[in-house]
């Protein structure tokens, strides 16, 4: 028997998160996409979510020492290309996390900081808050919030604006020491969704996507998972965060509605895009 050559082996990328029984975000979400993008997904679980299309009601945060075992089993099994954070679910997970990963400084971390789910429900307290800053932050090559998400990232007891300028939250999220951040813009009132990614020098680019007409679950998940899954297959980051944008909007933009609440992001559009067009050549 021969062993597959590296070369042969599809890079392979390690999400942190909680489960989505919905399969609409969550380590669902993370999996399907890693794959669609021609990835292998390693899957770390920090939570176990009672949730469907409509929100969660209800997180049970997996012990910190479990998480941790998790991931040291996989990657001292297999070379992880890039890292992929969701989810978190205690301050106890942030920090092992974040223990674990100082091990591998030289693997790109791509963080999606949930806070809150669609519907508004809380996922992360201010200890969180206080320990991901702390911890996780400077170790982030790219930051993905959206601009609820670092509007609050950068709240504190010496900082009560309602609602500060984005470019300078982004500024504030690079100086607590990750390289990139990525704001989306689904929750601004413009015309269009305008996603703007910042480096320590400001702006590195600006993208402007068609604003499309549902509500949907996992899209966070989607973008960051695409992002993660780019570097993990080379790309610089300029790249990787332009082609991450396309395909989480065309997901978006083919996205179904299978429950009583928002729609999924469908990643594997372009699987049922061959299937129609093979349809069409039979017909």
């Amino acid at each position: 028997m021969t062993l597959t050559a590296m070369s042969d082996i599809p890079p392979i990328v390690l999400a942190f998160g909680a489960t989505d029984p919905s399969g609409g975000a969550g380590l669902q979400a993370d999996i399907l996409t890693i794959a669609s993008m021609g990835c292998h997904p390693l899957s770390v679980v920090t939570a176990v979510t009672v949730q469907d299309t409509s929100g969660v009601d209800d997180i049970l945060p997996i012990d910190a020492e479990w998480v941790s075992d998790q991931a040291r089993a996989v990657l001292e099994d297999m070379p992880v290309a890039a890292f992929k954070i969701g989810l978190l679910g205690s301050v106890e997970n942030i920090a092992a996390i974040a223990e674990v990963i100082s091990d591998y400084p030289d693997i790109p971390l791509v963080f999606d900081p949930v806070l809150a789910s669609g519907r508004g429900d809380e996922l992360a307290d201010e200890d969180m808050l206080d320990a991901l800053r702390e911890l996780l932050l400077p170790q982030t090559t790219i930051l993905t919030p959206n601009s609820i998400e670092a509007r609050r990232l950068i709240q504190d007891e010496d900082n009560d604006e309602d609602n500060p300028d984005l470019t300078e939250c982004a500024k504030r999220i690079v100086q607590l020491g990750c390289e990139y951040v990525l704001v989306t813009g689904t929750h601004e009132h413009t015309p269009k969704v305008i996603n703007t990614l910042y480096g320590e020098n400001g702006v590195v680019r600006s993208d402007s996507w068609t604003r499309l007409p549902g509500i949907y679950h996992g899209s966070g998940c989607t973008l960051a998972s695409a992002i993660a899954s780019l570097l993990a297959n080379g790309l610089p980051v300029n790249e990787a965060v332009k082609e991450a944008q396309e395909f989480t909007w065309k997901a978006l933009q083919y996205a179904f509605r299978p429950g009583m609440g928002q729609h999924i992001p469908d990643r594997l559009f372009w699987a049922r895009d061959d299937e129609e067009d093979e349809s069409n050549v039979r017909h």
